[in-house]
């Protein structure tokens, strides 16, 4: 009897502290999931808002391979439209560009590129060799967090951060972001689980017109010596090209602001020279390419609209179709049926953004009369 009670009370003592793990594991799994949760909720969307911050991501929705990847900055994103390549010349690309993209991040993107697929041609700009550091913590945010996390993703992530960031902050970024609390809008709860592509694979249309004026004057620089890292990653950029059969085209963008010194563009044109590749200042091509600063721009000569976009990129096209022979997927049925879509969608962004930007034109003369 005394030995019943005594496996009877063991029983119990097993059964109970069977539950307290189990309760434990899922008070942790409710935390686990909260904490993520919320995160989600607070880690901005860019949507509507600053939507360069979407960019990074949206090379992992293509369902397609790219004879060509553009890398650099909003001189990129801004400039080249892939959808023009395409339809004149079959060229499949995708510009791998973010706001202020430092030469190292150039570096890591093509890294985590090279580990999907690989181009045939890489076409760097090279308007990012004069910052020798990261630009701010703001650019940093833009850049990395739609990037996904990789080997690549960590050492860009080492190699940009400024001296108040913490990796951590990358790793959870709840620990940045948990005061935004009060900034949250409606973008945030309706792109909570998903958000809609905001670029033309990765091409960010802009189809207003703010013409050019007058050049602001010419700032004379103290040095015009790049900086040694910018060098470095240059060299690593090629050298990766290399190892993975990839051929590496400089560019300068034909942007008439800020000014592209002399002394800048020597350096480049040298280190092409020494290093057997082809490097393009569109700057200087700007009448064979046709660009009109009084019509092809939205910020007065900063950057260009999709009228400019579209010259610049035909330009360009000719050159990579006729020069490096690249196939044309026109003729590829899989990848002609992917393009028919990002065309639509594109055309359609062109009439509405044309069609609202013409209506507030006519609503600023009136108020004007």
């Amino acid at each position: 009897m005394q030995h019943n009670l005594s496996m009877a009370n063991s029983k119990k003592m097993s059964i109970v502290s069977s539950k307290v793990p189990i309760g434990f594991l899922l008070a942790m799994l409710y935390l686990v999931i909260s904490f993520f949760g919320i995160q989600q909720l607070l880690v901005p969307k860019y949507q509507t808002k600053l939507i360069e911050g979407a960019l990074p991501g949206e090379y992992y929705k293509e369902k397609i391979r790219h004879d060509v990847i553009f890398l650099g900055d909003c001189e990129i994103y801004s400039n080249i439209s892939p959808i023009t390549l395409y339809r004149q010349y079959g060229i499949s690309s995708f510009l791998r560009a973010t706001s202020s993209q430092t030469l190292w991040q150039s570096y890591y993107f093509l890294e985590e590129i090279f580990s999907y697929e690989t181009p045939q041609i890489v076409v760097l700009s090279i308007s990012a060799m004069t910052e020798g550091s990261a630009v701010s913590e703001a650019y940093n945010r833009l850049n990395f967090d739609n990037m996904r996390w990789s080997s690549s993703k960590y050492r860009s992530i080492k190699a940009s951060m400024t001296e108040q960031e913490t990796y951590l902050s990358y790793l959870l970024p709840l620990l940045r972001y948990h005061s935004r609390w009060s900034q949250l809008s409606s973008e945030d709860f309706s792109y909570y689980f998903s958000s809609p592509e905001v670029s033309h694979s990765g091409y960010l249309m802009r189809s207003d017109i703010n013409p050019l004026d007058t050049l602001p004057a010419v700032r004379v620089l103290a040095d015009y010596e790049f900086p040694d890292i910018c060098f470095e990653y240059l060299d690593r950029i090629k050298q990766l090209c290399d190892s993975h059969g990839a051929r590496l085209i400089l560019m300068k963008a034909p942007s008439v602001y800020p000014h592209w010194h002399e002394q800048w563009d020597l350096q480049i044109r040298e280190y092409a020279d020494a290093n057997n590749l082809f490097y393009y200042n569109f700057i200087e091509l700007n009448d064979d390419i046709g660009i009109d600063m009084s019509t092809d721009s939205y910020d007065m000569g900063l950057h260009l609209n999709i009228y400019g976009a579209e010259k610049l990129s035909s330009y360009i096209g000719l050159i990579l179709s006729v020069q490096y022979q690249l196939p044309d997927c026109r003729n590829d049925p899989y990848i002609s049926v992917i393009y028919d879509k990002k065309i639509a969608d594109y055309d359609l962004m062109f009439s509405e953004q044309k069609r609202e930007w013409e209506a507030d034109k006519s609503l600023s003369i009136d108020k004007k009369d």
